[in-house]
């Protein structure tokens, strides 16, 4: 699946569940570039969501703003279609087993992203 498909099922899924959230774009003259896609709120929790299509890869900054959310005490994600139905999951129930494993990985899939991108 492309980007943008993506990101449109997104936003649907996000307004069909009645969650708060904007679609942020970068690069206007007086935006932050590196901010994720969407920003959200979903149960009470900030949410920063880095889409990309199947065969996206992130921008370092990208990156390092997820992590910057984290740091926060948000939740930033790079997210995938494959990850949609996880993603979906772990929003209804962070805390279960199953779907923390799939938070750390996702974490893990970032830092790999991070490593390969600082390394050039």
């Amino acid at each position: 699946m492309k980007e943008t498909p993506f990101k449109q099922m997104m936003k649907k899924w996000l307004d069909q569940n009645h969650h708060w959230h904007i679609k942020y774009w970068a690069g206007a003259k007086y935006t932050k570039e590196g901010i994720p896609d969407i920003l959200a709120c979903i149960y009470g929790r900030f949410y920063g969501l880095e889409l990309k299509g199947d065969d996206g890869k992130p921008k370092l900054l990208q990156l390092v703003n997820l992590q910057d959310i984290r740091n926060a005490g948000g939740i930033g994600l790079l997210l995938y279609p494959d990850d949609f139905k996880n993603f979906k999951s772990f929003v209804e129930d962070p805390l279960s087993k199953t779907n923390y494993e799939w938070y750390r990985t996702n974490i893990e899939k970032q830092k790999f992203w991070y490593t390969k991108l600082s390394l050039g």
